[in-house]
């Protein structure tokens, strides 16, 4: 109690560990809350849960409590599903795909991941999985970061049209991207055009705490 309330004057470090894929991983106390941290970037919970909620607003609260599936790539500490599940009152099925085992024990130490009933998470490849499961679902979520880096595949129209695949008829994709330089711009820009305007409604929310863009996927057909 005492770490919290002194960390609305300084953030306050709890724990720290290496990964091999995220190279430092952090959790602190700021502001009264747990945050997860990379060495570079916020991961979750703080300005990270901010910025996807801003997109779960976009789409609709009450259109996602009506949802039966959500796909989640990229849990890390796993702060989009507890606002899924704490404020939204989301009560389907939701599934969390993480590379990143060492991050998954950090969210069930610290942040109590493990303990939400209608979530089951994939150590695995997001790549794989989306290649590989059979399901389909109403909304997928993208959050996919190693510290401020975003992998390339995660752009290519091979990935982008089994993503479309995988979407119900008027099911959502909310795709956290990050935008550091005038390249990292270009891709965005480059990536929108990869949809099919009769078949997808595409908006952008742009420059959400500062470097990051979340696009808005609906599939209309």
């Amino acid at each position: 109690m005492i770490k919290k309330l002194f960390s609305y004057l300084i953030p306050v470090k709890i724990y720290e560990a290496k990964s091999t894929l995220s190279k430092s991983i952090e959790v602190t106390w700021a502001n009264g809350e747990l945050v997860l941290d990379s060495e570079n970037t916020n991961y979750s919970y703080g300005s990270l849960q901010r910025i996807l909620k801003v997109g779960l607003k976009n789409i609709g609260y009450k259109k996602i409590i009506d949802m039966d599936s959500i796909l989640v790539l990229g849990v890390a500490g796993g702060s989009v599903i507890k606002t899924l599940v704490d404020e939204i009152k989301f009560e389907g099925k939701i599934t969390g795909v993480e590379l990143d085992s060492e991050i998954i024990k950090v969210a069930n130490n610290y942040f109590k991941l493990n303990e939400i009933k209608n979530l089951e998470v994939v150590i695995g490849d997001a790549f794989e999985f989306v290649l590989k499961t059979k399901d389909k679902y109403d909304l997928i979520i993208i959050d996919i970061f190693q510290d401020i880096t975003m992998p390339n595949f995660l752009f290519e129209t091979f990935f982008t049209n089994r993503i479309c695949y995988l979407l119900k008829n008027k099911g959502f994709v909310l795709f956290n991207t990050m935008i550091l330089n005038e390249s990292q711009n270009i891709r965005n820009k480059k990536y929108l055009t990869d949809f099919n305007e009769h078949q997808f409604k595409i908006r952008t929310i742009p420059r959400i705490e500062v470097h990051n863009e979340l696009i808005v996927i609906e599939k209309m057909v």
